[in-house]
């Protein structure tokens, strides 16, 4: 379960059960300690989705609405029974609680770092891309030099930064960072690039444009005494290979898609094993 549905569990006020696999063998779809919330209208994570899942939350729903039983445990196997393939078999312990509170507070987890990640440009890429983005794990932070785009983004868990000269940001935000780079202006995307490869603690730095455009970009930024193996980090064109569409929608998509990539390249940090009603309200 992300973070984010985590808290917005947590906020939950009234009854609610926990599905939670508390043994698992064979081929399953998640593994033992997976859990989900389940309340008689929304659901909080997943614990494998198909007819498991189904069986599961119907289960949990009568619960809810039976006030003396609290607790159930239920064997599944994994086959032709239950309209599912996977040949293995899992055991899920359902539990009510009081509250989304409740139902937290014995529990630890493996949650992802969140990371930072700066798009410059809010037109119709950057607004696609930040409205796609906020739900991976991402701090998300729109930035443009146009006020009246930025307003077009109305998703209040992105961080909306209105700013005359974006470059001049560049130099007062967190090291490690993401940046991906879809100004309206081919000058002001040579600034900001010019100025995170100053950094040169970035984790990642996209920006948008054809081949052409990443080698004028590449000879300038020689010039103004940046090295190779730094310039050639930027990704342009950005986003996955094999996506060529022109279409912003997609293009946000394929760029989502090549961040995700890169990061689990790398040693995703997490908070293993820390009380998750700790993690949420440091």
């Amino acid at each position: 379960m992300i973070l984010k549905k985590i808290i917005d569990a947590k906020k939950y006020n009234k009854e609610i059960i926990k599905a939670k696999i508390i043994s698992a063998e064979g081929s399953v779809p998640r593994n033992s300690g997976t859990f989900m919330l389940i309340t008689s209208k929304c659901l909080f994570g997943s614990i494998g989705g198909g007819q498991l899942e189904y069986l599961i939350v119907e289960k949990a729903k009568k619960i809810l609405l039976n006030k003396l039983l609290k607790k159930q445990i239920v064997n599944v196997p994994l086959g032709p029974l239950i309209g599912q393939c996977c040949g293995g078999y899992v055991q899920v312990e359902i539990e009510k609680f009081n509250n989304g509170c409740q139902s937290l507070k014995n529990e630890k987890m493996n949650i992802p770092n969140s990371y930072n990640l700066y798009i410059f440009g809010a037109g119709h890429i950057g607004k696609e891309l930040s409205t796609r983005s906020f739900d991976l794990d991402f701090n998300v932070h729109l930035i443009d030099s146009r006020n009246e785009y930025l307003k077009l983004q109305n998703e209040d868990k992105i961080n909306q930064i209105y700013v005359k000269y974006p470059w001049l940001l560049v130099k007062n935000l967190p090291r490690q960072s993401y940046y991906v780079i879809l100004t309206h202006r081919h000058d002001f995307d040579f600034k900001i690039v010019n100025e995170i490869l100053h950094l040169q603690t970035f984790s990642f730095i996209g920006l948008i444009g054809s081949k052409t455009k990443m080698k004028r970009f590449s000879n300038r930024l020689v010039k103004l005494g940046h090295n190779e193996s730094i310039i050639n980090k930027i990704e342009c064109p950005i986003g996955l290979k094999n996506i060529t569409s022109k279409k912003p929608a997609e293009i946000a998509i394929s760029i989502i898609g090549r961040l995700l990539e890169y990061r689990s390249n790398l040693s995703y940090n997490t908070l293993n094993g820390k009380n998750i009603l700790k993690i949420i309200n440091e």
